[in-house]
């Protein structure tokens, strides 16, 4: 196959073979020492106006490369071997490239910087690689070879092709990067856009934000206290606001629609939802509300809430729940704190009464402090409750009852019982019904002391109120209230009297029957004590021990043989039922 033309203005001869010297593709050779050109008629059979045409009727680069492929062979005896595309810096192959070609091909394309260049193309003549030049720049390459000696015509319609080709390019380059910067002004305006809508928002949120953020902090700044906060939110939001303590009470309530009365909690529904809310996070929906928990430090004192209904809640909303909570959080902390201040005072001050102190007037003082009148008639109350350990929480719930029932009290407490120091005498069972609500069972016992003038009788009261808890937790009633002025004979059988008579007391009157219970590991002296409690009555007594009727007639006659005295002597009798309570009460019964 013959070579290519060489540059304009050659004046060389042919070659040994008869070939012309190569020369660049889409320049002008001369043929002869004259520079005549061949006619154009002999270019009739090619089909060069659609070839110049059709690089023109796309817009897409690699459809315009694959048409210039396609007419290489239209201007004459050449053939397209390989195109390629100038993307990001790269030149990148036309899919059409043979497989076996393009690795030859490709790293010498690459290294090309826009010089038309000849190029080896296995299994064929020598080819060149035609740069692609147009406006726009470099677009890319096409490696050309030839079967026969072009003529200098060929060579111009070749070129003219590349021009074409270049110039197409750059015509769809230039309309591909329009486009793409139509669609990046495009983009930046609809950025632009949602970047002003975002500043309004923002600006108005912020100015929410501010406003919660004010208002809150004026009524932080008078001192304002829940009702403050929560007539704040109400004001901020529109909506009905209401705190809740720990156990689900309303504390209080701003806007319309307060139930009256308002509902009592669940108390095991209300701990599942705080413990549902403090695994959420935030505000959350329950029902017709929209709750947040009050939780400073992690302890939950409360929740704060908005009735919303018909869900109209948004995020300006639930911002101003946020804070007001965080704000009533700080409250509740503060009052918190004084509350457990005031009540170390409290106990303070109550222990000392009850240990005897030698200063009135810094009692009366300190008492007053408190709202309490020391001046007025004290009694002292001990409180006891099964399975209730005498901490914190249960004099809190002591020191809630003794008011509730109208009882003004000082609250201390002991290693198994709590104490008060209340003005005026308590109303007949009142706080023990009290308690029995708001602990859920009745077992508990209550002692009251008789009445008390001046603050240095008070730890003789302490020890009566004692004994009246001692003789009610000993009798068959065990739980209830215990007055000390009921006790009657009872007054002698308690702690602060001396044991030393007692105890002679005792043995005398029951020693052979302690000594036959503690040989033979039986129970002659409970038996009897359930006996006198139960009147004298077989069948009460019976059922007291869960023993048979005949069982306790048997246990009965071994009493009257050991002790030696007989139950149905008056005298006998009276000093028997006196020694077993005294056994029972003064020095603990069994053991």
């Amino acid at each position: 196959m013959a070579s290519f033309k060489g540059r304009s203005g050659y004046r060389g001869r042919p070659d040994r073979k008869g070939g012309l010297p190569p020369g660049r593709l889409g320049q002008h050779p001369t043929i002869s020492r004259r520079g005549s050109r061949p006619p154009l008629s002999t270019l009739a059979s090619h089909k060069w106006p659609a070839a110049s045409r059709a690089p023109f009727d796309t817009r897409d680069e690699s459809e315009i490369l694959r048409l210039a492929m396609d007419h290489v062979s239209a201007v004459g005896p050449y053939r397209a071997e390989a195109g390629y595309l100038r993307v990001h810096d790269h030149m990148v192959p036309s899919p059409q490239v043979a497989p076996g070609h393009a690795s030859a091909m490709d790293r010498t394309v690459r290294e090309l910087t826009g010089r038309d260049v000849p190029i080896t193309v296995p299994g064929r003549s020598r080819g060149r690689a035609l740069a692609l030049h147009g406006p726009g720049g470099l677009h890319g390459y096409l490696v050309v070879t030839s079967r026969s000696r072009p003529t200098e015509a060929q060579h111009s319609l070749l070129a003219t092709l590349v021009r074409l080709t270049a110039t197409a390019l750059s015509v769809a380059v230039a309309h591909r990067r329009q486009r793409e910067d139509a669609l990046e002004l495009h983009r930046l305006r609809r950025e632009r856009a949602a970047f002003q809508r975002r500043l309004i928002s923002l600006v108005v949120e912020l100015g929410y934000q501010r406003a919660v953020h004010e208002a809150l902090a004026e009524v932080a700044a008078s001192g304002g206290g829940e009702e403050a906060i929560t007539s704040a939110l109400h004001e901020l939001t529109g909506f009905p606001v209401l705190v809740e303590d720990r156990f689900g009470r309303l504390r209080s309530w701003s806007g319309p629609g307060r139930p009256d009365p308002y509902p009592e909690p669940d108390p095991a529904r209300h701990e599942e939802m705080l413990q549902g809310i403090a695994r959420r996070g935030g505000p959350v929906r329950i029902n017709d509300r929209l709750i947040s928990l009050v939780r400073p430090r992690g302890e939950v004192l409360g929740v704060l809430a908005l009735v919303d209904p018909e869900d109209d809640a948004d995020d300006y909303t639930v911002f101003a729940l946020e804070h007001a909570a965080t704000s009533l959080a700080v409250e509740l902390s503060h009052l918190r704190h004084l509350a457990e201040v005031e009540l170390r005072l409290r106990r303070e001050l109550v222990d000392d009464l009850l240990g005897g102190t030698d200063d009135e007037a810094s009692a009366y003082a300190r008492s007053e402090a408190f709202g309490h009148d020391l001046h007025r008639i004290q009694y002292v109350v001990v409180v006891q409750w099964r399975n209730r350990a005498a901490d914190d929480a249960f004099a809190r719930t002591v020191g809630r009852a003794a008011s509730a029932v109208g009882m003004p009290s000082l609250v201390t407490q002991r290693s198994d019982h709590v104490v008060l120091v209340a003005e005026g005498s308590p109303h007949d069972h009142a706080l023990y019904e009290t308690l029995a609500r708001e602990t859920g069972t009745p077992d508990g016992t209550i002692g009251v002391s008789a009445r008390c003038d001046t603050p240095d009788g008070i730890p003789g009261r302490y020890q009566e109120a004692l004994r009246a808890l001692e003789v009610r937790r000993r009798s068959r009633r065990r739980y209830g209230t215990t007055f000390f002025d009921d006790l009657g004979l009872y007054r002698i059988l308690g702690p602060g009297n001396e044991y030393q008579e007692l105890e002679e007391f005792v043995r005398e009157w029951l020693g052979p029957l302690v000594e036959y219970d503690g040989r033979h590991r039986t129970a002659l002296v409970e038996t009897l004590s359930r006996y006198f409690d139960c009147g004298g009555n077989y069948a009460d007594t019976a059922e007291s021990l869960a023993i048979h009727r005949s069982t306790l007639r048997y246990r009965l006659q071994r009493i009257r043989e050991i002790s030696g005295h007989d139950l149905t002597d008056v005298e006998d009798r009276l000093n028997l039922q006196v020694a077993t309570r005294v056994w029972k009460i003064m020095l603990g019964g069994p053991g």
